[in-house]
């Protein structure tokens, strides 16, 4: 199996193995080590590992790739990789039953988000606060107040997770810690509404997108701006880090996507393609494609590197309302409004396989980190979990009394949050 290096740094389960340091997060493996007293960062990636693969054999493979790794330090690799397929052959037919209706807010819901391990999540609400749950209790931890009208955009630090991030339509982003539910920040600057964040991968930056047509990069320590990205002509509804954090892309109102160097604030490039609006855009975990969802009822693959559509993915009937790579970037679905969602091969670009069985518009669509489910939420008001290879249905999510607009799996995937506009979320397992 080729094994091929990525420049990455986002820590995850650690060994310390005397200067090196070895990380994994699927599909890969980070070594981080120190050189002439600066901390450098080497991805392994591990697209093809299964639940079959020789180890024995693909360490050797790796140590002639990786001088870093020496003789001795072997046998802690080797135990690295065993757990991380382990991991993969995990929950393959985990059946999930309702843990715990939470009635979280007096007013709708926008957003529910999970921490890495899925040990807590956060829901943000109409009601001008976001919320911080513990998963196995269903108890709320923190209430976190102070926004002046709805929050809309939330996220937590993974994989730290000590950190969370507001954006509401009071036109400010706010930083928090989860320890203690209080305020670190409030980013002011933005002249509307934030609709969208992220932290890079590092937790050094988080970005916030809005409906001021800009985007700007915050710095968590000093509180201060580092740049506004300008450029679009209209709404900046999504926004992503790469795995390595040194790009960063907005999705637009104004139909195109824009490309952006993380530590300069530069525009790299535009991808000028889709004939609508712009509902999605995010990296693959080696950074080499872009995937882009449209109102124009397409998905394009970008190359990453030079700007170029590689490929427009057709098929749906209606608009594009979410898409998404699975962990390794082998596949991608789509979800549309269509009531249908597709699994595309991301090699061959072909459609897989067709998930047919919602009674409504799809908006939300996830695999678990093993990418061997897909998780759907729909107006129907059920999420759906599926077979990606042979696109079955395995099970219906019922309850919610009100459409799902966000569902998402913990790390383990053994865990799935739903948030409904019924006012609930709901915690499966």
């Amino acid at each position: 199996m080729a094994t091929k290096s990525v420049g990455w740094s986002s820590p995850s389960e650690k060994m310390k193995l005397k200067s090196l340091l070895l990380r994994y997060y699927p599909p890969g493996i980070m070594l981080e080590y120190e050189k002439s007293g600066q901390l450098k960062t080497r991805s392994i990636d591990l697209l093809d590992l299964d639940p079959s693969t020789d180890v024995s054999a693909l360490v050797e493979e790796i140590q002639k790739a990786e001088p870093l790794i020496t003789a001795s330090q072997s046998d802690q690799v080797k135990l690295l990789i065993q757990r991380l397929q382990n991991k993969l052959g995990q929950h393959s037919n985990h059946k999930f039953y309702l843990f715990k209706v939470l009635r979280a807010h007096i007013l709708p819901l926008t957003n529910v988000a999970l921490n890495k391990s899925g040990s807590c999540f956060i829901t943000g609400s109409y009601d001008r606060t976001c919320k911080l749950w513990d998963t196995a209790s269903g108890e709320e931890l923190h209430t976190l107040e102070g926004h002046r009208n709805v929050v809309y955009a939330i996220a937590f630090n993974n994989p730290y997770g000590d950190k969370i991030a507001t954006g509401s339509f009071d036109k400010t982003c706010k930083l928090w810690s989860v320890e203690t539910g209080k305020c670190y920040h409030t980013f002011r600057g933005h002249t509307a509404e934030i609709v969208c964040l992220s932290f890079n991968p590092q937790s050094t930056l988080v970005a916030t997108g809005s409906m001021d047509t800009t985007a700007k990069l915050w710095d968590i320590q000093s509180g201060e701006e580092v740049f506004t990205l300008t450029g679009h002509s209209a709404e900046i509804i999504s926004l992503s880090f790469n795995t390595s954090g040194n790009r960063i892309i907005t999705g637009s109102f104004d139909h195109t996507v824009t490309v952006w160097e993380a530590d300069t604030g530069r525009k790299v490039y535009t991808l000028i393609g889709h004939c609508a609006e712009i509902s999605s855009a995010v990296f693959n975990w080696d950074c080499s494609l872009i995937l882009t969802g449209s109102m124009d009822k397409t998905c394009k693959l970008w190359d990453a590197v030079n700007g170029k559509c590689v490929a427009t993915l057709t098929g749906h009937d209606d608009e594009i309302l979410d898409s998404c790579f699975d962990y390794t970037g082998k596949l991608i679905a789509t979800a549309s409004a269509d009531g249908t969602a597709r699994i595309f091969s991301a090699a061959t670009r072909e459609c897989v396989t067709k998930l047919e069985g919602h009674e409504g518009e799809i908006s939300k669509v996830s695999f678990n980190p093993q990418g061997n489910r897909l998780l759907t939420g729909s107006s129907d008001k059920t999420a759906r979990i599926w077979d990606a290879q042979t696109g079955q249905c395995l099970q219906v999510l019922e309850g919610h009394m009100d459409e799902i607009f966000s569902c998402a799996f913990n790390y383990k995937g053994d865990i799935i949050i739903t948030g409904s506009k019924d006012n609930t979320c709901r915690i499966w397992r």
